[in-house]
């Protein structure tokens, strides 16, 4: 069996008994007997993605699952089931989780899995695929329930993650194997929604705010410089005077604004004084 998991065969050489063997002999006789038309009721056939799991007299049979192909069984004494071994898709339902700073969130996921091994996913589990459902969904719950909101919102792949690997090892004895779950989506109280938003919107003005307040301390310093610069040569206001007309003029405004020099209104006031 595969996984380490092996499960009891009771029919090999006497395990049936002598009831057993001899209602064995009577099927095998009656098919005989029937021929050709016990071959309807005796061959079976299951598809590549398929395994039949087969029952003699209520015990499993020696070999394990068949198939896939054409198999006999003895009629009137075997029963088997088919199993279909493709990768199936489950919609985990929303989930109302609380969060472990106590936010309720509304979470809903997908798990991908397959039969791994019939034999043990028939024998060892009333439904495999039931339980597997229900064990997606309350793992769900309590993984969230172990993380805070942020880190829902931002470490999706990391808890999918260690939700297939709980998942797996869960189901590992039933025969299932998980593939592969994700979460598809996170849905806030709409409260929660306006109070995150709004924190949002504050966060952006404060860092505006912030991003203005260096750009004018870098203009203040940039202006001081400036001003250094034309301290030491008094001509290079002049040309500064001269280029901010060039620069009205070719506007073609109507109105002209000629600087005037404020050493030359201090030097009016003084003599005032």
């Amino acid at each position: 069996m595969e996984k380490g998991y092996t499960y009891t065969d009771n029919t090999e050489t006497g395990a049936q008994g002598i009831c057993g063997e001899i209602l064995t002999i009577l099927s095998i006789v009656m098919a005989i007997a029937t021929f050709p038309f016990s071959l309807f009721f005796c061959i079976k056939v299951v598809q590549e993605y398929e395994r039949a799991v087969i029952f003699r007299l209520g015990r499993l049979l020696n070999g394990g699952a068949k198939g896939p192909g054409i198999f006999v069984i003895l009629p009137c004494i075997e029963n088997y089931t088919k199993v279909d071994l493709r990768t199936l898709t489950f919609d985990v339902p929303p989930q109302e989780v609380l969060t472990k700073d106590s936010v309720t969130v509304s979470v809903d996921a997908v798990v991908y899995y397959r039969v791994q091994n019939a034999t043990i996913s028939i024998a060892n589990v009333e439904n495999a695929h039931h339980s597997t459902r229900l064990l997606a969904q309350t793992t769900l719950r309590n993984m969230l329930g172990t993380h805070n909101l942020h880190e829902i919102l931002s470490d999706r792949e990391s808890i999918s993650t260690s939700m297939q690997t709980v998942l797996d090892e869960a189901t590992e004895r039933w025969g299932i194997k998980v593939e592969r779950t994700e979460i598809k989506d996170v849905r806030l109280p709409v409260q929660l929604q306006r109070a995150m938003a709004a924190e949002a919107e504050a966060a952006r003005e404060a860092r505006a705010k912030v991003i203005a307040a260096e750009g004018e301390q870098k203009a203040s310093r940039a202006l001081k410089e400036a001003a250094e610069v034309i301290a030491q040569s008094p001509a290079a206001i002049q040309l500064r005077y001269l280029q901010t007309l060039n620069t009205i003029s070719a506007e073609k405004n109507s109105t002209i604004i000629f600087p005037l020099p404020i050493d030359l209104i201090g030097q009016f006031v003084n003599r005032r004084q």
